[in-house]
């Protein structure tokens, strides 16, 4: 079955169509075309049904769960949710830039209304990010990818320089890429050049989405095995395939048989 929910605001800026599907148990948000934003399994809500969503949480291989964090683009509210439900020390902020997915998050994929943990705000991203205080936060996401690509004002070496700099000692940034963009190595060289090269890529087994992680600090080239048993210890308290994560580290980032080299 097909629900479609048109504009939300009076103003034509702020215009967009939301489809929402559901097939087997899965039900999808669409942002007015085929390609899914997010997905939510009906009989569990805060499963992360897409890959890429998991991939986001790659970050606790190298990083304790965050303090304070910030997400950057809410769609169906999966990473929210996850983050909400597993990470209960971790107090949250998302930014949505339109108001009509925040209603459709809470009314249609069961995203929980604000408390203490979490805040919600319909804003601008990039402006959002320009007015934090320095090195406030542990883990910025930016999951604001489209049918487009990146809203430019997301995409350039002065907004991730912001990112880095509101990021505390240990801090990650993590964003969700498109592999077959023909802006995709543009990005990951923005990101690079900001974090001092410190940056890694996660391919998700779906599709062809990539996190690229960029780290405040150097990770000091670890050791695959020490990974490895990092991914077991994280497996055994959370739903997620960190070992999956520590093996496809290896198609995209350089190393030996020993080593990451980050």
């Amino acid at each position: 079955m097909l629900f479609r929910s048109k504009r939300f605001s009076k103003t034509s800026a702020d215009d967009i169509v939301i489809d929402i599907s559901e097939d087997a148990g899965i039900r999808k948000l669409h942002f007015g075309g085929d390609d899914t934003q997010s997905a939510m399994r009906i009989s569990n809500p805060t499963e992360l049904v897409l890959s890429y969503s998991r991939c986001v949480f790659g970050s606790l291989l190298f990083a304790d769960a965050p303090r304070d964090m910030l997400l950057i683009g809410l769609g169906g509210g999966s990473i929210a949710k996850w983050v909400h439900e597993f990470l209960p020390e971790t107090k949250q902020t998302v930014v949505e830039l339109h108001q009509q997915v925040i209603n459709v998050a809470r009314s249609m994929f069961y995203l929980p209304e604000d408390d203490e943990r979490l805040s919600v705000l319909a804003a601008d991203g990039a402006a959002h990010v320009y007015g934090m205080p320095l090195e406030s936060t542990d883990f910025i996401v930016m999951d604001a990818y489209s049918a487009t690509g990146i809203a430019p004002p997301l995409a350039t070496a002065e907004f991730f320089q912001a990112c880095c700099d509101r990021l505390r000692e240990g801090g990650v940034l993590a964003v969700n890429l498109w592999g077959s963009d023909k802006r995709f190595a543009q990005y990951c060289d923005l990101i690079s050049a900001v974090f001092g090269s410190r940056i890694l890529l996660l391919p998700a087994r779906q599709k062809g989405n990539v996190i690229a992680f960029g780290f405040k600090r150097a990770l000091n080239n670890p050791k695959w095995a020490e990974l490895t048993d990092r991914a077991a210890e994280l497996e055994a308290r959370y739903p997620l395939e960190f070992r999956e994560f520590v093996s496809d580290l290896a198609r995209m980032n350089p190393h030996n048989d020993r080593r990451l080299f980050i």
